[in-house]
């Protein structure tokens, strides 16, 4: 059954897998930022989206390198553990991620743009919570650093939706199987093994 809104990360991450420094930096991927095209993407991909998902630590980081908050024209969600102050553009949520999700995809609209971090991401995978995935490979090798995907995420094999370049980035566009879930969770349960990929 086709879903009416999705919920699709849409990130960058370097060659080797890596979506900041260990210590949350991504003073390399605004370095890189000569190397793409245009906006290699971004205006088409946000007009397909109304709101946007992301963790603590990632709208953190977000302020710092901004002045006005990029999102203000959409609904914006932020998962925290602990309270936090009012903004005028931000709802912070401190609830389960599924049954969360299942709350927004009850309301018509557009699709879910998750924008990070790494925690969120791989709670969100593990919870089968993630429909598509647009990774823009940046050409760089950063040897160490937070990594897109952790291990426990469970086993799926992905369907290619597309492939676009940008300068020297390389954009990559995959649903997630829903019956290759199904299978894999069954397989899971019969075996009482983990299926990482």
């Amino acid at each position: 059954m086709k879903k009416e809104r999705k919920v699709v990360l849409y990130i960058a991450m370097s060659m080797d897998g890596y979506i900041a420094r260990t210590n949350g930096d991504i003073d390399w991927l605004q370095e890189a930022e000569r190397l793409g095209e245009g906006d290699n993407g971004y205006t088409d991909f946000y007009d397909t989206v109304d709101t946007v998902i992301m963790g603590r630590n990632t709208y953190e980081h977000i302020l710092s390198l901004v002045e006005e908050y990029p999102y203000p024209d959409i609904k914006n969600y932020v998962f925290c553990r602990s309270e936090k102050k009012s903004h005028p553009f931000i709802e912070f949520i401190n609830d389960d991620p599924d049954r969360f999700v299942q709350k927004l995809m009850k309301r018509k609209g557009k699709n879910i743009w998750l924008v990070g971090g790494a925690e969120l991401v791989n709670s969100f995978l593990k919870e089968n919570l993630v429909d598509e995935m647009i990774i823009t490979v940046i050409p760089i090798l950063l040897g160490e650093g937070i990594p897109l995907f952790k291990e426990g995420i469970p086993e799926n094999l992905l369907s290619l939706k597309g492939t676009a370049k940008f300068g020297e980035f390389v954009q990559l566009h995959y649903a997630l199987n829903e019956a290759f879930l199904e299978i894999a969770g069954e397989r899971q349960h019969t075996t009482g093994l983990r299926n990482p990929i």
